[in-house]
């Protein structure tokens, strides 16, 4: 089973992302992380999806997905030439025994602190997926609170955009 990231560039409009994921629904797709926001028009929003299957179902996928009225483009984003990205909120406990050790994890991860307490410190973590998990499993020996992470949000490089492809 292959790992597969794509962009869908579609209509700004009521239903059409509960008709996107049902798409992936019926063929059987579990999808591992789904990021959507509105684009530089506010006409259209971008689908963001990461997921597992087989190349032939996920052709098959796409196929189905050009018959959507409300989907103006697709594109599969390949790890070499698109840039991605993640964005990590944690609450972790602030204790006197752990604070220097958390500080000096963070540093290494270029975390940012956003909120800070007696009893719990926040971070801002941003990069790829594995730099997150890794984050969190370092986190994990200091009492995790609280963690909200963002969908993966990916460009492909370059002056290529999704605007380009046409159905």
């Amino acid at each position: 089973m292959e790992r597969y990231t794509i962009a869908i560039l579609v209509r700004n409009q009521f239903g059409v992302l509960n008709r996107v994921t049902s798409m992936f629904r019926r063929r059987r797709f579990n999808i591992s992380c789904l990021t959507v926001s509105e684009t530089e028009s506010p006409d259209c929003s971008r689908i963001t999806v990461l997921f597992d299957g087989e190349e032939e179902t996920k052709q098959q996928l796409f196929n189905q997905f050009y018959k959507l009225p409300d989907v103006i483009s697709i594109k599969e984003l390949h790890k070499e030439d698109s840039v991605s990205c993640e964005l990590l909120l944690i609450k972790v406990e602030n204790t006197p025994e752990s604070r220097e050790e958390i500080r000096s994890a963070a540093d290494a991860f270029d975390a940012k602190t956003v909120d800070y307490t007696r009893e719990a410190v926040m971070m801002q973590v941003t990069g790829d997926s594995r730099r997150i998990d890794d984050f969190i499993n370092i986190m994990r020996d200091f009492g995790i609170l609280e963690i909200c992470r963002t969908g993966i949000v990916s460009l492909e490089r370059g002056s290529a955009t999704i605007r380009n492809l046409m159905v």
